[in-house]
């Protein structure tokens, strides 16, 4: 590792485990050597921190539970690399990754910014760790690679850069949260080139489970999301999460609620109910299609009732974000 690196690979880490183990393993393997890792232990109770140090990583401490987003500003001020790769403890870079990332921020010196996305093969194998990584990848795979966002999972921002705006704001998102999309949103206003490099994989480890996979996708995305364009007044693009499809899929299913809910006193709405299926399913067609080339037909199946119900949470989190947001601003104004 060079005392003044392209790269300085910034991990923080809670009670690692063996993911983490995993995660060092792989960037050990790396062929490229212009790097230098730095591991920020945020209160850890297990020996993450003694097994960074055996991999050669440089270890700091945030002194407690600070969350992701201040362990990655603490490894910032430290780190020496031109770029700062910002990698989740969870995540396995996939092949050579690292060098890969090296070569595309050698021969396009213009990127400010980049992030990757997890691969096809998710380490979980529960169903909704499965669906939910392998979502994950299928809207970075199918991104615009001139991208308005940022994925702090497997993500590069120019060191100076990344200082010049502020880093990740603590204030506003002291816990896990969209931190990192808030960062991308800041870094083009700055004018930064973002690039989505679709070929630049990790496997991710973490085994999701129903109920709190609905609670971070509501609670730590969706309402704070929603605020973040609210009070930016950003215009809505039509990018990863936030496609038009997704937009029309959530009222659809709203309407095919309320149309089998009205089905119970008039059988004839039984016939919208059948059009706005079809419909969601046409919307959604190519999603279904990756899923059961990489999974099989009863896979597929079963992501559509799955995939419904995460546009129904979808359309309550806008809604509560919405209220929330001008419920806040309300309570601003009459204070002042």
């Amino acid at each position: 590792m060079n005392q003044s690196p392209l790269i300085s690979i910034i991990t923080p880490v809670y009670n690692g485990g063996y993911p983490f183990v995993c995660s060092l393993l792989a960037l050990e393997q790396s062929t490229f050597t212009d790097w230098e890792l730095i591991v920020v232990d945020d209160g850890s109770t297990d020996e993450s921190a003694a097994i960074a140090r055996k991999f050669g990583a440089k270890v700091l401490q945030t002194g407690g539970r600070e969350g992701p987003g201040a362990a990655r500003n603490l490894g910032a001020e430290v780190a020496k690399g031109d770029y700062l790769c910002f990698l989740d403890a969870d995540c396995e870079v996939c092949q050579n990754a690292i060098a890969l990332l090296g070569q595309k921020l050698q021969s396009k010196p213009k990127i400010d910014v980049l992030f990757g996305s997890y691969d096809d093969a998710p380490k979980a194998v529960n169903f909704v760790a499965q669906y939910k990584n392998l979502m994950h990848h299928y809207v970075h795979q199918q991104g615009n690679e001139d991208a308005s966002t940022f994925w702090a999972g497997f993500g590069v921002v120019k060191r100076t850069l990344f200082l010049e705006v502020g880093g990740f704001d603590l204030k506003k998102y002291p816990r896990p949260s969209i931190e990192d999309i808030e960062l991308g949103y800041r870094l083009k206003q700055a004018g930064a080139n973002i690039y989505l490099a679709k070929d630049l994989q990790v496997k991710h480890h973490k085994a999701w489970k129903i109920l709190g996979l609905i609670k971070t996708d509501v609670v730590d995305r969706g309402i704070p999301w929603t605020k973040l364009l609210l009070e930016n007044k950003t215009k809505i693009i039509n990018d990863l999460n936030l496609q038009t499809s997704s937009r029309i899929s959530i009222i659809a299913v709203y309407s095919l609620i309320f149309c089998l809910l009205g089905s119970i006193l008039n059988s004839a709405t039984i016939i919208p109910v059948i059009l706005l299926a079809v419909l969601l399913l046409y919307l959604n067609w190519d999603v279904y299609r990756f899923f059961y080339d990489k999974r099989g037909m009863i896979f597929a199946i079963k992501v559509v009732p799955f995939h419904w119900l995460y546009y129904l949470y979808g359309g309550l989190s806008f809604g509560l974000g919405t209220v929330m947001y001008f419920s806040e601003n309300l309570a601003t104004t009459n204070s002042d």
